[in-house]
């Protein structure tokens, strides 16, 4: 018999389940009808929750020199990352986690070198993934690829981009630095690198995916790619083996002597483009702890360049018709109105001289009576129609505009040398392209060509004209000028051996920031621009060093002719005519031949025979065999008879003096720098081995 069995429900406990009730659907329905709740705004809290997008960098373009060589390049570096959790696996006959953690722990170890040991540690770790330390940091793409044909489950790499430039210092403030930020893009600073930006940047992509709720990303789900475009390539004009010469001037007279701050450029005469430029200082992109400045002495270093101007007060005059090569002067001093005394550098000049003798003395003299000729606005003009006191707008951030302004007498003075104005090392490249092209300046160039990621062309550097500033009749008689500064003048330390060369020196006072100039011993800038081959010219040269620690610019002069003479064997640009070629003389062995017959021979090959002693036969020489020497070159025969007598020495160099007292055997006390303007022992005297020889140089 069923019996009924009655539950009574408390009364409150109905109330309290109503009352829960209505809570939950008021809650519910202020859900549903809210955008915000607690703070957070529902609608993207739902579409964000599971989504990720991660930025897809673009890769930086590489900077290459003219004949496709890498300079700068970025490189993809990994780190190595392992998955441990099976939850990762979506299908088993796929796993995306770690399976075989020994033969995963052999494989590192194999591959990577990571110790067995410390790889199964890791691998045993109760994570969803892990990581190896500095082991599994900077992996190369070759290790990567290596790992990946080993197909191992759940072994990923997680890849980052670093900038690297494979020849360290060599051209570094042409080529500049790019860096990585903390938003992961690498940008340029210095430099190409900071010039071309963006062009190197590229455009970044993006990758949208799902993940799940620890944000890890979920195997099986759908990935929304966008493609970055890759940053377009950079070919720079540079030689990389004019660069090299270059780069060891710089560093033997930094190393040697010592020097505050140091240029040499190497362009080509006829386009413009810069083909190799050394710096000191200098520093390597790769560590950049050795940058000490951002300014790049090529385009940033304002300075007072000294006569190496009178190459264009001159050709000023010239253009004209206010000069007479001919005509003369009292050189030593000149007294402007005002009172200003200009004096030559040697403070007494050479007497009356000519005009032209005044450009291969580098008399300041003959510069200031020609710029009085000119006037201030004539010469102001011709100033800046060679590109002084302006920009030349070459491919390279910061660069400077030197100042040309100059009003009184005095001003236009010292303006005509070089002193009391400002100028660049790349603007007086772009004046000294006036010489090579018949008068007309040429723009200055680095960059080559600009190849985007499809290898299209977008970009090509060229031969740009700017000012036609002097004639061609003009612009052969100034080279004409520099020709005797070289070869006649006392600045023969300048004639390099394989090639004729011409050139002006300079010589500048560096200004005081208290006004005035210093006065130290070596407080000055040294500097020579040049042109070779002389008949066919293909390069400029300019160089210039500041506090260089030497009495004279003889170290700078051996080191530019060397690197001059490389750069002509390089490029085969030797003499190669008969008539060039007899202008450079390979010595023989001339020790034990008959002196009278060699001494005929030598002068016969117009070479300037210096003969100590009148025995019969040849037991000494000086330079050696083998040596190349060129026409007018001094060759030194010693004879077997010891009757010396005294030469007459004057306009020597210091180098040829020294040769001469050593063959001699006697002692030499040498005073100034430069060339001698003095002997103490007369000319004709006879030589005893107690003497002693002193001169005076000037330069």
């Amino acid at each position: 018999m069923n019996r009924k069995v009655s539950v009574k429900i408390p009364v409150s406990f109905i109330f309290i389940v109503a009352f829960l009730f209505v809570i939950i659907i008021i809650r519910i329905s202020f859900i549903a009808l809210s955008s915000n709740i607690d703070g957070i705004n529902l609608k993207e809290f739902a579409n964000n929750r599971n989504t990720k997008s991660v930025t897809i960098h673009a890769k930086r373009g590489n900077v290459y020199d003219k004949d496709g060589n890498t300079i700068a390049s970025s490189v993809n570096s990994y780190t190595l990352v392992a998955y441990l959790s099976p939850k990762r696996t979506v299908n088993s006959k796929k796993p995306q986690h770690v399976v075989d953690k020994e033969k995963t722990a052999h494989a590192l170890n194999e591959v990577l070198g990571i110790e067995y040991g410390y790889a199964m540690d890791q691998l045993s770790k109760d994570k969803y993934q892990i990581y190896f330390g500095t082991s599994g940091n900077n992996i190369s793409e070759m290790q990567k690829n290596k790992l990946e044909e080993l197909d191992l489950p759940g072994i990923g790499f997680e890849s980052s981009v670093k900038r690297t430039y494979s020849k360290g210092t060599f051209a570094s403030y042409i080529i500049g630095y790019a860096k990585k930020q903390e938003d992961g893009n690498i940008t340029g600073e210095l430099g190409i690198e900071s010039y071309y930006n963006d062009e190197l940047s590229g455009t970044d992509g993006s990758s949208t995916y799902q993940t799940d709720a620890k944000g890890y990303t979920l195997p099986s789900a759908e990935v929304i790619t966008e493609d970055a475009i890759d940053g377009d390539d950079i070919y720079l004009t540079i030689d990389t083996q004019i660069q090299l010469f270059a780069e060891d001037v710089t560093r033997n007279l930094k190393d040697n002597y010592g020097l505050d701050w140091m240029i040499f450029t190497v362009m080509d005469a006829n386009t413009g483009a810069v083909v190799a430029s050394s710096t000191s200082p200098n520093f390597n992109p790769n560590d950049l702890n050795t940058l000490s400045s951002y300014l790049n002495p090529l385009v940033s270093y304002e300075y007072e360049p000294g006569s190496t101007m009178k190459t264009f007060s001159f050709a000023s005059s010239i253009e004209e018709g206010l000069y007479n090569g001919n005509s003369t002067y009292k050189s030593g001093s000149i007294t402007l109105k005002d009172g200003t005394v200009i004096k030559d550098h040697n403070k007494v000049g050479w007497g009356e001289i000519t005009y032209d003798s005044g450009f291969m003395h580098s008399s300041n003299v003959a510069a200031t009576k020609l710029a009085q000729r000119l006037g201030r606005d004539k010469l102001f003009e011709y100033y800046t129609n060679l590109g002084f006191g302006s920009k030349t707008g070459i491919e390279l951030a910061s660069e400077g505009d030197g100042k040309i302004a100059f009003n009184y007498e005095s001003e236009l003075a010292t303006a005509s040398f070089g002193q009391g104005i400002t100028v660049t090392p790349i603007q007086m490249l772009q004046a000294l392209s006036s010489l090579t092209n018949e008068g007309t300046t040429l723009k200055p160039f680095v960059v080559s060509k600009i190849v985007d990621n499809s290898g299209r062309t977008i970009y090509e550097g060229k031969r740009t004209e700017l000012n036609k500033v002097y004639s061609k009749e003009t612009v052969d008689y100034v080279k004409k000028l520099m020709h005797s500064v070289v070869y006649e003048g006392t600045s023969k330390m300048w004639q390099p051996s394989k090639t004729t060369m011409v050139g002006k020196t300079g010589t500048a006072q560096i200004a005081s920031p208290k006004g005035g100039y210093l006065k130290g011993e070596y407080d000055y800038i040294r500097s020579f621009a040049g042109i070779f081959p002389e008949d066919e010219p293909k390069y400029i040269v300019y160089v210039a060093a500041q506090k260089l620690k030497a009495s004279n610019a003889a170290p700078i002069a051996k080191e530019l002719t060397n690197a001059v003479d490389k750069i002509v064997s390089y490029l085969g640009l030797e003499n190669n005519t008969e008539e060039k070629l007899n202008k450079i003389i390979k010595l023989d062995n001339y020790i034990s031949s008959i002196a009278t017959t060699t001494v005929e021979e030598l002068k016969n090959k117009r070479l300037n025979v210096i003969v100590l002693g009148s025995g019969k036969y040849i037991i000494n020489q000086y330079p050696l065999k083998n040596v190349d020497v060129s026409e007018g070159s001094k060759v030194f025969i010693v004879t077997n008879e010891k009757n010396y007598i005294m030469e007459n020495i004057i306009g020597w160099s210091l180098n040829e003096v020294t040769t001469y007292a050593n063959l001699l055997g006697i002692q030499i006390n040498v005073q100034g720098y430069g060339f001698v303007k003095e002997q103490s022992i007369e000319a004709g005297t006879e030589i005893t081995n107690d003497i002693t020889l002193n001169v005076v140089l000037s330069k």
